[in-house]
């Protein structure tokens, strides 16, 4: 587990599940594996497999021994609906998330038929939230995926927005968050679209969190949109 995660919205992260593919848009420039690729290079045998999904059992328990309550990212270096990751692996790790009841869990996904697949064997504990990504109106059917998971608090990760989306199904919906790509060959992502998701989640009362604009040098590009910071959150949040 990372402790103060430089991922604005959330604290700290918990993997898990290391290594992933690639299945979309998305995914070309994925900083999970170009970090893997670092840390393989460093020799930490956390990557010994570079970027092969590779399961890593001592570290399921990992929330239940720590004891201050935190907003957690499961798997910011994997998806834990990868198709290598068996379900009884997944039935672990959401049975950890409901023992661990103190903290927050944010799930994140673009394997979102596989996880409407197995959504009715697993636990939904009111702390778990669980999102599914999408970069551009050709994924907006993961949303109806999502919509038929039983979770407390259902989420939308549009990043990196690589395309207008004039038409966001919000019923259902609790949270948005958008971001433009960052890092090496990052595709530019276009103020009108990143304003067009705002005004249809403040039309819907759906709350907003402008994550950044992204760009090779993500920082120097900063995170505000229309003159301000919005760092929104789903009403349960314990932020």
């Amino acid at each position: 587990m990372a402790v103060g995660s430089p991922i604005e919205w959330t604290e700290s992260t918990w993997n898990p599940v290391t290594g992933c593919s690639k299945i979309s848009l998305g995914c070309r420039h994925c900083y999970a594996e170009r970090m893997a690729g670092r840390l393989h290079a460093m020799g930490n045998p956390r990557y010994r497999n570079g970027f092969h999904v590779t399961l890593h059992h001592d570290q399921v328990e990992l929330p239940l021994r720590w004891t201050k309550p935190q907003m957690i990212f499961v798997n910011s270096m994997s998806d834990l609906f990868h198709r290598d990751v068996p379900a009884d692996f997944i039935a672990q790790v959401f049975d950890v998330m409901a023992r661990a009841s103190h903290h927050t869990f944010q799930v994140l996904t673009k394997r979102a038929k596989r996880l409407a697949a197995l959504a009715s064997s697993l636990p939904w504990p009111e702390n778990v939230w669980l999102g599914v990504s999408v970069e551009t109106a050709e994924y907006l059917w993961r949303i109806d995926c999502l919509r038929e998971v039983p979770v407390a608090v259902r989420f939308l990760s549009l990043e990196p927005l690589l395309g207008p989306i004039r038409e966001l199904r919000l019923e259902g919906i609790n949270w948005v968050i958008v971001g433009g790509e960052s890092g090496p060959g990052a595709r530019p992502m276009r103020v009108e679209w990143a304003q067009s998701v705002r005004d249809q989640c403040l039309a819907a009362g759906v709350p907003f969190f402008f994550k950044q604009w992204g760009g090779v040098q993500r920082t120097k590009a900063g995170r505000r949109l229309d003159g301000r910071t919005w760092d929104q959150y789903p009403k349960v949040a314990t932020l």
